[in-house]
């Protein structure tokens, strides 16, 4: 009875350990990449890449358009030129990906490999398309980033956007000559790359 024991025991730590050695030994690490497309190619990657097998995210929105004089709801890429694979992306699967019609490649990182991109990013994306909230694309600002004013009292006005919060920034102006500079309020609705 004692040796029936530790052949039960000793089964469950084995099965316990082989586990533990596959999980570690062959379970794939996949991130989330971006893809660069062809013009309007959108759906046509998305489809190619979802016959071979890859978990693909082509965030959409709902947008109206008019056809033959009638106004319609259409979906449009929330980034037009680009989607999101989730994969290893090592050997034979980013070369297979590669192959995939109108697909210009695979967005890099500072060191040449495919840059990864956080699950949270995604994720918040995801929340936002499945929410059907009112959404359009919007220029990428970040703090401390030359912007010019396009409309309102400032319309030309170059400046530093130093801080973003619920939609308004504050713009930095500076006389560089004599080390001065001035903030003001904007809507960073109004201000665009410079």
């Amino acid at each position: 009875m004692g040796n029936h024991g530790q052949t039960e025991g000793g089964g469950a730590l084995s099965l316990l350990g082989a586990r533990n050695t596959a999980a570690s030994g062959t379970e794939r690490r996949t991130h989330w990449y971006a893809l660069w497309t062809h013009s309007h190619c959108e759906q046509l990657v998305r489809g190619q890449l979802d016959a071979r097998g890859y978990d693909v995210f082509l965030p959409t929105i709902g947008v109206w358009s008019w056809r033959a004089g009638v106004k319609h709801r259409i979906r449009r890429p929330l980034f037009p030129g680009y989607l999101f694979v989730r994969d290893e992306l090592s050997g034979a699967r980013y070369v297979e990906l590669l192959k995939a019609r109108g697909l210009v490649g695979v967005l890099g990182g500072q060191d040449g490999a495919p840059g990864e991109i956080p699950d949270a990013e995604i994720d918040a994306i995801r929340m936002l398309v499945h929410s059907e909230l009112p959404a359009s694309p919007y220029p990428y600002m970040q703090t401390g980033q030359r912007v010019r004013i396009h409309e309102g009292p400032l319309a030309g006005v170059e400046g530093i956007l130093v801080d973003r919060r619920a939609g308004k920034g504050l713009l930095v102006l500076s006389v560089h000559l004599f080390r001065r500079s001035v903030a003001v309020e904007v809507e960073c609705a109004s201000a665009v790359a410079a």
